[in-house]
């Protein structure tokens, strides 16, 4: 991969990169047949142009390798001052994945700025303080699966998403930042219209941004062992460390990452053991473990499709195509997590026992890799082993091809995961 501002005339049979061609996909909020469209999406290239919501035009980064390379590529930005439609007009006023440019906090920085935010946040996700939560994750499973049968509608399903793969990672987080039992259901209100990039996307924003900024002032006047407490008091230490809108950001980071995406981790975990339970067997057997699960659908089926935004910083030649300065980028996670050119022939194979399976990208790459994927691992694991000990005959109350996709392009799950919990 190489810059490629002024491609030269091809000679000798070499051939000048393409620029992004074709009629662009247009990706719309609904995920249904996400790993078809993924298919479709990896057959027109590596990198791939995208109509996002508002008619925005994008690319689509698809291969594992290609993406590999944009996540850790020095010359592609996610400060949103490189983003050239958000600059000359052409974004639609009161566009729903502006939150996604702007916000401040690591995921839109770079270099020293995004050296010193992570910083900051490093210490809450180290391994020996994320290996102390083991206890704390393994009561709140074990809570929360007492709690399942009185869950059960009249026909004895329940509602796994709802009342156990949501409340055990959004427990964990608002804890570790300190936030009140009684805000967490509305946090996930607003983190859900925020990752569905509904129109109501800015607002739920701006609700979000005043709700943390609520918990962060109520930190202030009572501090606590939380991460909130500490980001206060790296802020107050030095007033230029940590900015009040970089503080909201973050914590808007963290509730959202910290169990958006876990939350469809464990789901879609469970969808895929109930679908095919010789895979269950075969960690119930010996032959696979839990971590052997969690890495597989963390390949298989990205708890994240497509994440916004990169931008090349000028004209750049990426898996063969020329993408213009400033065109904003998606990663396409669940895309390159069915690569056959990463995984072979059977990629589309949910496989406990592939070694591959840990060569993914859904926690990312580079600079930017997910401070809390050592959480994320953790929660799935014991929530995982928990959930199946405890309930060994659960099933799917419907056929797999009914249940409804979550609505969202970003996050990558069903939207309910009805159950039944067996004998």
């Amino acid at each position: 991969m190489t810059d490629d501002r002024r491609p030269a005339p091809p000679s000798g049979g070499a051939a000048c990169p393409a620029r992004p061609g074709g009629a662009p996909h247009r990706l719309a909020p609904g995920g249904a047949g996400r790993a078809a469209a993924d298919a479709r999406l990896r057959a027109a290239g590596a990198v791939v142009p995208v109509l996002l919501p508002g008619d925005v035009p994008a690319v689509a980064v698809t291969r594992h390798e290609v993406l590999r390379e944009v996540l850790a590529h020095p010359e592609v930005a996610k400060n949103a001052c490189h983003f050239t439609a958000l600059h000359d007009g052409t974004v639609p006023p009161g566009w729903p994945l502006a939150t996604f440019a702007t916000v401040e906090g690591m995921t839109t920085a770079d270099g020293d700025d995004h050296r010193r935010l992570r910083g900051l946040v490093t210490q809450a996700f180290t391994a020996r303080r994320v290996a102390a939560l083991r206890p704390r994750v393994a009561e709140l499973t074990a809570g929360l699966l007492d709690g399942l049968p009185a869950a059960a509608a009249a026909d004895g399903t329940v509602e796994l998403r709802r009342h156990f793969a949501y409340p055990l990672p959004m427990a964990v987080i608002c804890e570790l930042l300190g936030v009140e039992a009684a805000l967490r259901d509305r946090l996930h209100e607003l983190s859900n219209l925020i990752v569905g990039t509904a129109e109501g996307a800015q607002a739920a924003h701006r609700e979000i941004i005043a709700v943390l900024t609520q918990v962060a002032e109520a930190r202030r006047a009572d501090p606590g062992d939380d991460l909130t407490s500490a980001l206060l008091a790296a802020q107050e230490e030095d007033g230029d460390r940590l900015s009040a809108g970089e503080l909201a950001g973050t914590l808007l980071l963290m509730i959202i990452a910290g169990h958006e995406t876990t939350l469809n981790l464990i789901t879609n975990a469970v969808r895929a053991l109930c679908t095919d339970r010789g895979q269950l067997e075969l960690v119930r057997g010996g032959r696979a473990t839990w971590d052997d699960v969690v890495e597989e659908t963390l390949r298989h089926d990205s708890p994240v499709a497509h994440f916004p935004f990169r931008y090349p910083v000028r004209d750049l030649e990426i898996g063969g195509t020329l993408v213009p300065r400033g065109t904003p980028m998606l990663a396409s996670y669940s895309a390159a997590g069915r690569d056959p050119e990463a995984y072979g022939p059977g990629a589309d194979r949910f496989d406990v026992t592939r070694r591959s399976a840990a060569r993914h990208l859904s926690f990312g790459h580079g600079p930017h890799y997910c401070l809390g994927a050592p959480l994320a691992r953790l929660e799935a694991t014991v929530a995982l082993e928990a959930l199946f000990a405890r309930y060994p005959a659960l099933d799917l109350a419907v056929p797999d091809a009914e249940l409804p996709p979550h609505r969202s392009f970003i996050g990558n799950s069903t939207h309910v995961l009805p159950v039944r919990l067996g004998g």
